[in-house]
């Protein structure tokens, strides 16, 4: 599929962004990214772009796109600082589908479940959670992600889901 990708096809593109980018926008979202989608949407013109240059397998193609997600996060929050706003990340603001309210309601309550126990975590082991359990990626793909050994990752790793355990009991 990167293969065909590379080479223009048009279905290999979209294929790549319909696997990658609801995790994406899921990773964005738990970090707290004022416009998760429009950030997603940075991420993979980036990737689309850089996507010729690009020499790797699989799974090494997805620990690109979470590095090119996580710098496109920490651009958006050097922008933040600024031009400071009044963002908001209130799972209830967010804009879905209309549909069944019940269905919409417990979502939007379980949503705010995970907002409350990822806020419980320091920034460091919540990006680290996010990027292993969202983004599916190795220790060592996280580690190269956020600039960090893979003892530090495996470390804040640890201590995030100790202390989400303690939390869920």
């Amino acid at each position: 599929m990167l293969d065909a990708a590379r080479a223009g096809a048009p279905w290999a593109f979209e294929r790549l962004y319909n696997d990658l980018a609801p995790v994406v926008t899921g990773y964005l979202r738990l970090q707290g990214a004022a416009e998760p989608d429009d950030l997603t949407s940075e991420v993979f013109l980036g990737v689309f772009a850089g996507l010729p240059t690009f020499e790797g397998t699989e799974p090494q193609f997805r620990s690109w796109v979470f590095t090119i997600a996580h710098r496109r996060l920490i651009d958006e929050r050097r922008r933040a600082v600024r031009r400071p706003s009044e963002p908001t990340d209130d799972p209830a603001t967010l804009d879905g589908p209309a549909g069944d309210a019940e269905a919409e309601a417990l979502d939007a309550l379980g949503l705010r479940r995970v907002y409350e126990l990822c806020a419980t975590l320091s920034a460091e082991q919540r990006e680290v959670v996010l990027l292993r359990v969202v983004g599916d990626l190795t220790v060592e793909q996280v580690a190269r992600a956020v600039g960090r050994s893979v003892g530090a990752v495996k470390a804040l790793q640890r201590r995030g889901l100790t202390a989400l355990r303690k939390k869920v009991e």
